[in-house]
């Protein structure tokens, strides 16, 4: 009988309890899923939100929905992976043949949100519990075990850090912005948030000609961050409107893309914006939040409200153009990563996240 290997792992045991780094012993790997040996993951804020039990986790568990590594294992079903290969492990699958991916989208792909939040067991803990991997992936761990349809291979040289990005941070940010708001030429855009999905969004408003990026974010120190990766303007949140006015000719934002989470910041969104204009929706602060908008603003003045997941991207498609983006030095990671760590810095990381200190802190392994 074959033995599985072990592997130290970020434990999540219980809400608002430190992480916990262990030795764990890897399940038997099904025919249709892949081991990847972690080489670096990014932490995201998300994860602060899942620490405090806001989003559903079961406990035992290993968050980190997005990491990049080198394939070590494939089972016996999987085809076109092999070990050795460079992979991107994304926040989301696809599948291919579910209802979503058969539409065109994957961002939505059954395989990840039809499991209503119950997702794979991965591991045993040595007191004999079952470890589920948050988002099917589990990034904060030496060895991720997912299912064949979230493992993208990639052909790059950019080191491993910058490549970790491309399974969350920039797939969102940028794809909202391309994907989804389609910002263009001449564009007055505004970008409500400047943490790594934010500056990722401004980043991309600049490569699609946007005359305008006007960033609308609390904290000072980001905003010096959002004005050197493009932001034209960047102001605080009660000094947006008149920011807007000021370069739309009163009208508002063409295209507005928030990256920030809380209610009150995708308000602002819409407030921002001009009749007739797009606004996106990113961020998620808590599972059981509620926003309420002004009514002739959202049903009269003819805007278009959309929401995004992971950019809206399509891996296979956008995972090689962002590549490229990067290694010609369109996408420019530095000012983003603001952080590396081991894994044994688990709470560090959260604290510094949960403090608004990191944009991106990457573990690398």
């Amino acid at each position: 009988m074959k033995t599985m290997p072990t592997m130290r792992a970020a434990l999540l045991r219980g809400f608002e309890q430190p992480l916990n780094v262990e030795e764990v012993e890897l399940l038997d790997l099904a025919p249709t899923r892949v081991l990847v040996r972690t080489k670096a993951t990014p932490f995201c804020s998300t994860d602060v939100t899942s620490f405090h039990g806001r989003l559903g986790k079961v406990p035992p568990t290993i968050l980190g929905h997005a990491a990049v590594g080198e394939v070590i294992e494939v089972g016996g079903e999987v085809r076109g992976i092999e070990v050795g290969q460079r992979v991107v492990v994304p926040g989301t699958p696809e599948c291919g043949d579910c209802f979503y991916c058969a539409l065109g989208r994957p961002d939505q792909c059954s395989e990840l949100f039809d499991l209503a939040g119950v997702y794979p067991d991965v591991a045993r803990t040595s007191d004999g519990l079952l470890v589920n991997a948050a988002g099917c992936v589990g990034g904060y761990a030496e060895i991720m075990s997912v299912s064949q349809n979230q493992v993208f291979p990639v052909d790059t040289d950019l080191p491993w850090e910058v490549i970790s990005l491309l399974g969350c941070g920039i797939t969102t940010g940028v794809g909202a912005v391309l994907n989804v708001a389609r910002v263009g030429p001449d564009d007055a855009v505004a970008v409500v948030g400047a943490g790594h999905v934010g500056l990722w969004a401004v980043q991309a408003a600049r490569l699609a000609g946007a005359r305008e990026v006007v960033v609308v974010e609390p904290l000072e120190h980001r905003r010096e961050v959002a004005l050197q990766v493009g932001a034209t303007v960047a102001v605080a949140p009660e000094d947006a409107p008149t920011a807007v006015r000021d370069v739309t000719q009163g009208r508002g934002a063409d295209k507005v893309v928030e990256a920030a989470g809380p209610p009150s910041a995708q308000r602002l969104a819409l407030e921002l914006s001009r009749r007739a204009g797009t606004v996106v929706l990113s961020g998620l602060r808590d599972a059981a939040a509620e926003v309420s908008f002004s009514q002739i603003p959202l049903a009269i003045h003819s805007r278009q409200v959309l929401s995004t997941q992971n950019g809206n991207v399509r891996m296979r498609r956008d995972l090689p153009a962002y590549i490229r983006l990067l290694e010609r030095g369109a996408l420019d990671p530095a000012p983003v990563i603001t952080s590396t760590y081991r894994l044994d810095d688990i709470n560090t990381a959260l604290q510094r996240s949960e403090r608004l200190e990191d944009l991106s802190g990457v573990f690398v392994f």
